[in-house]
């Protein structure tokens, strides 16, 4: 039976029902497949092969209730997208989230422990600062500098997932998802293909404090959240260690050398040293004003590229490595693409 998947199927491919419609020849009504997506008629065996092959599936996952359910998809508070295509982005990730989860769930000899995240509430900066240090604790990370974001939060069950939006608006979404048993398996962090390096590390980490941090109220959430990224980026005691505690006069080049190192965006270290109080706003000001006219403010000066989601191809490789997955050669090429 054709279940509640044929509407996130078509609702992840951007079609209207009528969109639908047209694309299977108008094989049937929309009013047709509306019924469909409710359950209360059921398409024929040759209707369901055109719908498959319209939405790019095999027909028996249309008749497969989705394994996953969310209790809440967080944007930024100005995600700049339209309803239509904020639903698409929706459907589209919850599908690559479950199939996520789906491989999930057979490498887990050899990703050991259950999904968990750490929670904090949080009522000042320094409070989030002080989260920022203990979940490097918690994760072993030191005070080093973070080689890849993307695969730290992998390997913690976060799956990175990019998306392609035309509104340079969106910068993001992160939700945690339930099994059938209410029970969280994973969460996602997502964020808009084509930015820099510097630019993604910072939005995904920001999304990461959409997930663990309570804000209390009176508190700006999204404010908090640009804060953590940039601590967890750049620990205070690193950066005072390599700054100094205050500061009157910095150059251009002890600033890329510096974003360069903790992998930052240039905004977000001029505002890391104002919140540390190792610069004072006037100063601030005057940075703010550089940075706008030799045009960092659109474009970050020495970019780096961004980072790549590996997670399915890493512990693919380490589970044929340990022998607990043998997959035929073309299967196998074909999982290390997607």
């Amino acid at each position: 039976m054709i279940t509640q998947r044929l509407k996130q199927l078509r609702l992840a491919k951007g079609l209207s029902l009528d969109g639908l419609a047209a694309k299977i020849g108008h094989l049937v009504t929309k009013q047709a497949l509306s019924k469909y997506e409710r359950v209360l008629i059921r398409p024929s065996s040759g209707v369901a092969e055109r719908l498959a092959l319209a939405l790019g599936v095999k027909t028996i996952f249309l008749c497969e209730t989705p394994l996953l359910s969310y209790k809440s998809i967080a944007y930024r508070s100005e995600h700049g997208l339209r309803k239509k295509e904020k639903v698409r982005v929706e459907n589209l990730v919850a599908r690559e989230l479950e199939e996520r989860v789906r491989m999930q769930n057979t490498l887990q000899p050899i990703l050991g422990g259950a999904f968990s995240l750490p929670h904090f509430r949080v009522r000042t900066l320094e409070e989030v600062e002080e989260a920022t240090l203990q979940i490097r604790k918690d994760w072993n990370l030191g005070l080093d500098p973070i080689a890849s974001v993307t695969s730290l939060l992998e390997d913690r069950l976060v799956h990175v997932i990019e998306v392609e939006v035309e509104d340079k608006r969106f910068d993001g979404l992160s939700a945690i998802a339930h099994d059938a048993e209410n029970e969280p398996v994973a969460a996602m962090v997502v964020n808009r293909k084509g930015v820099c390096g510097e630019r993604q590390r910072l939005s995904l980490l920001h999304e990461l404090a959409h997930l663990v941090l309570e804000v209390s109220p009176g508190l700006e959430p999204e404010r908090e959240a640009f804060f953590f990224a940039s601590a967890f980026l750049a620990p205070k005691p690193v950066l005072c260690q390599k700054i100094g505690i205050s500061r009157k006069n910095i150059d251009a080049e002890e600033f890329l050398l510096h974003k360069r190192y903790f992998g930052i965006s240039i905004q977000a270290l001029l505002h890391r040293l104002l919140d540390l109080n190792i610069i004072n706003k006037s100063y601030f000001k005057h940075w703010s004003r550089e940075i706008n006219r030799r045009g960092w403010k659109t474009q970050e000066p020495n970019e780096s590229p961004p980072e790549e989601p590996t997670w399915l191809r890493r512990n693919l490789l380490r589970a044929q490595s340990e022998g607990l997955l043998a997959l035929p050669m073309q299967v196998e090429e074909q999982k290390l693409e997607v």
